[in-house]
């Protein structure tokens, strides 16, 4: 794992993630919640976001001319990516460093029905390569809504990104289908930020937080989840992979 990875896995443990007993909406728990724009708004935690992000998209050699996804989950993460890919052009001298710019878009969740009516805002060449960003996958709704609103406008979709994959309510699955072959890369799951942040506070696991509110389904069907152990069940489900 790079450095900057690394630093970005550790704010995320501090900063995002908590233990505890957390209440669904269903009235049913969950044992943790993550909120990732702690991270992601995060003046260090911009800078690690648009860092890894980068490396990440170059390591895939996707070759995007923009990165967007559906506001807000995505906004902090794709100003960062493009500023980053601002910063590497100013490195280079050729040709401005044009062909190291990453531009930025986001994704409304209901067109404009004002102005031009747009959903698409910033980045707006049809035909592009793009790579669809958000910050936490759990039913993967938001990532999809993306990923059908750039094919939409006319964006040829080349690679799917998230901060943190929380590997429950079958979020991957729906994605890929969603994909239709191209690649969704995680980079981090939560269980990669629990085990940092009981690394960090090796006592958290004892402590019970302050209640919050989190919205779930049943993993194997669309009843409400009244259980987040071994993972979000519905009361029929609730014995379902356990232990």
């Amino acid at each position: 794992m790079s450095d900057a990875r690394q630093q970005l896995l550790s704010l995320l443990a501090k900063e995002s993630f908590r233990l505890g007993q957390f209440k669904l909406s269903s009235g049913g728990t969950s044992d943790y919640y993550i909120d990732c724009r702690t991270t992601t708004l995060h003046a260090e935690g911009a800078r690690l976001c648009g860092r890894v992000f980068l490396d990440e998209i170059r390591h895939q050699d996707w070759s995007p001319k923009a990165i967007g996804g559906l506001t807000m989950g995505a906004d902090p993460i794709v100003v960062s990516v493009a500023m980053q890919s601002a910063q590497e052009a100013q490195a280079h001298t050729q040709a401005s460093g044009e062909e190291f710019l990453i531009h930025g878009f986001l994704v409304r969740k209901a067109e404009k029905q004002h102005g031009m009516g747009q959903r698409i805002e910033g980045f707006r060449e049809k035909g592009t390569k793009v790579v669809i960003m958000d910050d936490v996958c759990t039913t993967g709704a938001s990532t999809i809504q993306a990923i059908e609103a750039a094919r939409e406008f006319g964006f040829e979709v080349v690679g799917v990104m998230c901060l943190v994959e929380r590997e429950e309510a079958h979020g991957r699955p729906a994605v890929e289908v969603a994909a239709a072959g191209v690649p969704f890369v995680a980079i981090f799951t939560a269980s990669d930020v629990r085990a940092e942040h009981i690394r960090q506070n090796p006592e958290a696991v004892k402590s019970l937080p302050t209640t919050f509110v989190v919205a779930a389904k049943c993993d194997f069907c669309d009843r409400p989840a009244v259980t987040n152990v071994p993972g979000p069940r519905c009361e029929v489900h609730r014995s379902e992979g356990a232990e």
